[in-house]
């Protein structure tokens, strides 16, 4: 054999060996980089809780690690302006309802295009709206705190995660229903807003449930007062919904996703959809979920984008007393 020719195609061997280890090395992202997920919340809350867990399981699946990081502010809002400015690489996703894009804007502008500088990747999960009381109120239901509000225009403080948000429009329709004056108080939500109930600095909370508030409610420091879910959960049996109490359109729940920079390549968004769908049909996150009245989604990344279009749509009129964002 040609001694040159050998020597060729031990040369190309090794480059072809070298390429294969690379590419192993890379995993199945395509970037090679760890992924970030950015949680549009503060720490301590079930939105946090399940990116973590998904994070920790998506690893395997795209080869790359999967870190997680809080940045909560205007409800959502702040952390997707971090994707206006983020590389379309699937290097940065943010873990969010989807109310940044359907109810923010009618409060408001926001520093972000809901259509150009955000691209859904999956749905992931709906999270009931639970409403409690604290030991500010007196009386320990809902008409209770819509009483109060009657007998004292302004005097009952109502908190959520932060305008724009699906606790807000609870609150709006509630109090737009009832013909009442109550004192909005905005968070921007996990732990702040859950630490100054306990200490009986409002009167009544909406947010989304999770373990820490069923906790609470269980220990008895905070009283259910109705939930946003198409019908009573589980974990609280004997607490009415919010269309159950009178308010049908006020019975909302939130949708929570993954979402990635505007102009990621299609074939980067199905590799995500793929790997987080993957994850969150994992068993433990499963039961995770559904103990605290959480139901898993996921789905297709077009599923997801058609059903936020659709709530944008629906929610076309601003609810009363919207005003802008803080800047």
């Amino acid at each position: 054999m040609d001694c040159s020719f050998l020597r060729v195609r031990i040369v190309t061997g090794l480059m072809l060996c070298a390429l294969a280890t690379a590419s192993i090395a890379q995993g199945p992202h395509p970037s090679g980089g760890p992924v970030r997920i950015v949680v549009a919340y503060p720490p301590g809350g079930v939105s946090d809780s399940i990116a973590r867990a998904l994070a920790k399981r998506a690893s395997s699946q795209l080869g790359v690690p999967v870190i997680v990081e809080n940045r909560g502010g205007a409800g959502g809002v702040v952390a997707m302006e971090s994707l206006k400015r983020a590389p379309p690489d699937g290097r940065t996703l943010v873990f969010s309802a989807i109310s940044p894009l359907t109810l923010a804007p009618l409060f408001g502008p926001t520093g972000f295009d809901p259509d150009r500088d955000v691209t859904p990747v999956m749905s992931v999960m709906v999270t009931p709206v639970l409403v409690v009381g604290t030991r500010a109120l007196a009386g320990d239901t809902l008409s209770a705190a819509i009483s109060a509000a009657k007998a004292t225009p302004g005097g009952v403080r109502w908190a959520t995660s932060g305008v724009g948000t699906t606790g807000h429009l609870v609150l709006q329709r509630v109090q737009a229903s009832s013909a009442v004056d109550i004192t909005h108080v905005p968070y921007r939500g996990g732990s702040p807003q859950l630490s100054d109930a306990l200490a009986g600095e409002f009167e009544v909370l909406s947010s989304n449930v999770g373990e820490t508030q069923l906790q609470y409610v269980r220990e008895g420091r905070l009283k259910a007062l109705a939930v946003g879910a198409p019908a009573r959960l589980d974990a609280l049996p004997d607490v009415p919904t919010l269309a159950e109490a009178g308010f049908p359109e006020a019975n909302l729940a939130s949708t929570f996703g993954l979402f990635a920079p505007g102009r990621t390549p299609p074939r980067t968004v199905s590799m995500l959809n793929r790997a987080f769908n993957a994850a969150l049909r994992d068993p433990a996150i499963q039961r995770r979920l559904h103990a605290v009245g959480n139901l898993p989604t996921g789905g297709a990344a077009a599923d997801f984008a058609a059903q936020i279009m659709r709530e944008r749509e629906s929610g076309a009129t601003p609810v009363p007393g919207a005003r802008p964002h803080a800047p």
